[in-house]
């Protein structure tokens, strides 16, 4: 257990609507700190960065901000990216792939479920039980190549995707985890459904093999295996019938959006990048710079993504008041939007009225 009962974070507002939801997150932290007190006591250190700040001075993160967010017990980041801002090879500014590669976050994790205050997207009933998670190898694949990319003679540009033992071994490992413990919690077996394009792909066929060895060792946990393509069909389907699937980086970038969107919004969509040592916490949606200053972004999203930062800090300081704040949170969340709508759903209630209806009922949980 921590002595210290105050964890250090490092804060990245970004972009966008990043710095409004990030404002809305923290003030939903201190909400918690009140109702929680001991164990759940934060040190906020601010960060500039993103492509503003690029647009500004050059530089889209710096060594030492980057160095801050290594000593940090954690890192909450808002949203990167202004579709005007880019690099001189043309692509946007992305300080999360900066911090993954940097601090080796191996695996993106991207839980998804539906709400049943909110209207569902899909008209089938079960859409009310759609509750799985989506887990990308986020240091290598086809988003290895970022930054390595070669165009020859204006003619031929090329990426080349990697795929190594270690780094298929490393996240198989840590989805059959995330499935055991789903399983102890739902109290129902678990799954793991691994996502590649094995028929096309030797990468891909490598990949799946290394994913059935690592399967073997945990025999409670059943294995199954689905092509990309098929999945991302069965996803709109039938998403209630997947617990957790785990695929390749350029895949799970696509997955998770596309998953997000069965449930409605990428404003329910935490996310968190989670390494050995290291882990960033944001939400999967990005800057949406049309709604910066309006008070219309959702916050959700932001403040989920702070619930599974108080789950992770919980695991590496075996502090278990943090796991019961997350808990907590996630409670409000859901309670929240039973009498609040948010706008991408048709309803009225912008940034200011959904932090107020969750710190609502923080108070009262």
């Amino acid at each position: 257990m921590k002595r210290d009962p105050r964890f250090r974070i490092a804060v990245l507002p970004g972009d966008g609507i990043g710095p409004e939801i990030v404002a809305s997150c923290l003030q939903v932290l201190d909400a918690l700190h009140e109702r929680v007190g001991g164990g759940i006591g934060f040190d906020f250190r601010h960060l500039e960065g993103g492509a503003a700040h690029y647009q500004k001075t050059g530089t889209a993160f710096s060594d030492e901000s980057m160095a801050q967010c290594k000593k940090a017990d954690a890192v909450l980041f808002g949203a990167i990216g202004l579709p005007h801002v880019r690099y001189p090879d043309g692509t946007e500014i992305s300080t999360q792939f900066d911090l993954r590669f940097e601090m080796d976050l191996y695996a993106g994790l991207r839980p998804i479920r539906s709400y049943p205050g909110l209207p569902c997207v899909l008209a089938d009933k079960r859409a009310a039980q759609i509750d799985l998670v989506l887990i990308r190898e986020q240091t290598e694949g086809l988003l290895y190549s970022r930054g390595r990319g070669t165009i020859e003679d204006d003619r031929v540009a090329w990426e080349t995707m990697m795929i190594s033992r270690s780094g298929s071994s490393r996240v198989s490992e840590f989805a059959f985890r995330v499935a055991e413990r789903r399983a102890k919690s739902r109290r129902r077996p678990g799954k793991v459904t691994c996502v590649d394009k094995a028929n096309v792909l030797s990468s891909m066929a490598f990949f799946r093999r290394i994913f059935s060895e690592v399967a073997a060792t945990h025999p409670t946990v059943k294995a199954e295996f689905a092509y990309v393509d098929a999945t991302a069909m069965n996803l709109i389907k039938h998403p209630w019938e997947f617990d957790v699937l785990l695929t390749e980086n350029a895949f799970g970038g696509i997955l998770s959006d596309l998953s997000a969107g069965v449930v409605g919004s990428l404003g329910l969509a935490p996310s968190a990048d989670i390494g050995d040592r290291h882990a960033v916490f944001q939400p999967a949606h990005g800057s949406a710079p049309h709604l910066a200053g309006q008070g219309k972004a959702n916050p959700v999203a932001q403040i989920l993504s702070a619930a599974l930062m108080l789950d992770w800090l919980a695991d590496q300081h075996g502090e278990p008041r943090l796991a019961h704040g997350a808990r907590i949170l996630e409670h409000a969340v859901e309670k929240a939007l039973t009498v609040i709508c948010p706008m991408e759903f048709g309803g009225h209630d912008g940034t200011a009225a959904i932090t107020k209806a969750i710190i609502g009922q923080v108070r009262r949980s």
